[in-house]
């Protein structure tokens, strides 16, 4: 029992608290990578790696972490040693720790689901996602404000470590906060019915059914986009355009995470509205609204990632800073859609379901960063348009499951069924 009377607005708030700081966390190395550089002597490439590293443990975890929340209840499953690193190879394994602050993530997505009812969880985890993610352009405007060049403050005269240090106790103090405050659901009934579907058994098939993995790699493509750029815009705007300002490449760089993150609850709000206002915005998906927003949406994803190198090539750092902000507002308005679709199509399950999304979707920002910095290419500016080229099969398969006649079944269908296809039509035999 919770020491105060929790609603959905409180528990809401609560997880969006604990969330916003587990990403400036996750991300609290960004700001920093020239003196860490500097100190540790370290390539381009190997800042790319480092960016890449800092999500290696999230898809395993986020997957793992999704299904407990929904067998034992959120409270329960919700840097410091990185201030000390003396070495690369020390630090980089410690950076490899401090990735499973991204974890929590998908805690706070079946919680939020415990509580709110189904024509408004779009904008409900849009809420929490988008605040949540901001904490990303929080870490880039306050931290190398608050720890600047200069610091030398109590126990370290060095700033990034100073950082890593007192950001890591107040993420204990958060910790210790929601295991007190918060109740896994809004009644005895809603928490037992999503603990009751949460065996391993119901896990591999809800893992493996055509929503889960079409949401799955379109998350690929969204949030593992923006975790990728959460952690490399800063040095690309940088060195790409010899901004040797560590403020004002961290304040660029903060544009896209501010866009990525706080536009995101309309991506929800949208696709809340269009199933229950029953409209078509895209025919060739007639009748799931959801879906026809979510494909928009990526498309555009794809679109402003090409715009990023044409940008970037004009060698006006504005005009890339304003294409960083364009491809922001994508991956906002789509990752917003997408966990807006994960409650409404399993609504028992979405703690497994957004673990496996969730833990998916990471693989983008472990390996876009490795093409960012990749030296094969021919400037700094390229990779974006080969990480947009990338993205198309994706939209193809996505386009292939939210045709009518398997967007209707895509939660019950997948692979690994035994029975004949689930997803013909009546009258198709």
């Amino acid at each position: 029992m919770a020491l105060i009377r929790m609603t959905k607005y409180r528990t809401l708030l609560l997880a969006t608290i604990g969330f916003n700081f587990s990403f400036l966390i996750w991300f609290s190395f960004a700001p920093f990578t020239e003196p860490m550089a500097s100190e540790f002597g370290l390539s381009l490439a190997e800042i790319g790696l480092l960016a890449s590293a800092n999500i290696w443990l999230a898809p395993f975890g986020r997957a793992l972490t999704g299904w407990l929340s929904d067998k034992f209840g959120a409270p329960s499953v919700f840097s410091i040693a990185s201030a000390f690193a003396q070495s690369y190879e020390v630090f980089f394994v410690e950076r490899l720790i401090v990735a499973t602050a991204g974890i929590t993530f998908v805690v706070g997505i079946q919680h939020v689901a415990e509580w709110f009812e189904e024509e408004n969880l779009g904008l409900a985890e849009g809420i929490y996602a988008g605040v949540g993610n901001a904490g990303a352009a929080g870490g880039a405007l306050i931290l190398p404000r608050v720890f600047g060049t200069n610091w030398n403050g109590p126990l370290f005269s060095t700033n990034w470590r100073a950082a890593f240090f007192y950001t890591g106790i107040v993420s204990i103090l958060l910790g210790v906060a929601y295991f007190t405050l918060g109740e896994a659901a809004k009644s005895k009934e809603k928490r037992q019915a999503t603990k009751d579907s949460a065996s391993f058994a119901g896990w591999v098939h809800t893992a493996t059914r055509y929503g889960t993995l079409v949401l799955a790699l379109a998350y690929v493509m969204t949030f593992g986009l923006e975790l990728s750029m959460n952690g490399w815009l800063a040095t690309y705007y940088r060195e790409g355009f010899d901004t040797n300002n560590l403020v004002l490449a961290s304040t660029f760089a903060a544009t896209f995470s501010v866009a990525a993150g706080l536009l995101r609850p309309i991506g929800g709000y949208v696709s809340d509205r269009l199933a229950r206002a029953e409209r078509n915005i895209l025919p060739i998906f007639t009748g799931h609204y959801r879906e026809q927003w979510t494909f928009t949406a990526m498309s555009f994803v794809v679109v402003a990632m090409f715009g990023m190198t044409l940008a970037g090539m004009s060698g006006e750092v504005l005009l890339a800073v304003g294409a960083g902000f364009l491809v922001g507002m994508g991956c906002a308005f789509a990752e917003g859609a997408i966990f807006a679709q994960v409650p409404a199509m399993f609504p028992n399950s979405s703690g497994a379901v957004a673990g496996v999304v969730g833990g998916v979707g990471t693989i983008g920002g472990i390996v876009y960063p490795l093409v960012y910095s990749a030296q094969f290419m021919p400037s700094l500016h390229t990779g974006y348009s080969v990480v947009a080229a990338s993205m198309i099969p994706i939209l193809v398969l996505t386009a292939w499951v939210f045709q009518p006649r398997i967007a209707s079944v895509a939660n019950e269908a997948g692979f690994g069924d035994s029975t004949p296809s689930a997803v013909e039509a009546p009258g198709d035999d």
